[in-house]
């Protein structure tokens, strides 16, 4: 595989990310939808896998970049398979808005076993034996999109999370922007 394809199936891996972090950002500032602590842990977790594809499509594909990715997804799964845990109870009901019938946390530790099981393809087929040209090749117009999108939507979550948790705790069960309110209030 040419090292332009491997940049673009990491740029797709990228938007893949985003598109799960645009869809959780769009339901919070849309429908009200405030995220729980196990929820923004589980975006954190999209956002470092997301960091592993960002390298590769930057920097070209390394093991390194993509066991960035596992761990980080693996991590995700966890957290996201607690919340089902947590729910799966009888009379537990589930948390928040749900998505072709699922909530957001069973439809995130299915995204996680496909982004492993993604990223563990593109290890068998991705020459990372051979070092990438840093000067000359570059991300290319898509992967750069990809990139300023990712670094958008990142930014976007670190501020609607700050202006929820503040510099505290983030509440089990949040209603409010507390930060925000707090400061609105001064």
């Amino acid at each position: 595989m040419t090292l332009l394809h491997a940049r673009t199936l990491n740029a797709l891996g990228l938007l893949g990310c985003c598109a799960i972090l645009l869809v959780a950002f769009g339901y919070q500032i849309l429908l009200g939808e405030l995220p729980c602590p196990l929820c923004l842990l589980q975006r954190a977790a999209f956002a470092a896998s997301g960091l592993g594809f960002a390298l590769s499509v930057r920097f070209g594909p390394r093991p390194a970049h993509y066991g960035i990715a596992i761990l980080s997804a693996i991590a995700g799964a966890a957290v996201a398979a607690r919340q089902v845990a947590l729910h799966v109870v009888p009379g537990a009901g589930g948390y928040g808005a749900t998505l072709f019938g699922l909530h957001f946390y069973t439809l995130a530790l299915i995204a996680f076993v496909a982004l492993i099981g993604a990223v563990a393809v593109l290890l068998l087929i991705a020459d990372t034996g051979q070092p990438a040209p840093c000067a000359g090749g570059g991300a290319g117009t898509f992967g750069t999109a990809c990139l300023l999108l990712f670094l958008g939507v990142i930014l976007a979550n670190a501020v609607s999370t700050a202006a929820e948790c503040g510099t505290g705790l983030c509440p089990d069960d949040p209603t409010r922007y507390e930060a925000l309110d707090a400061w609105l209030k001064r």
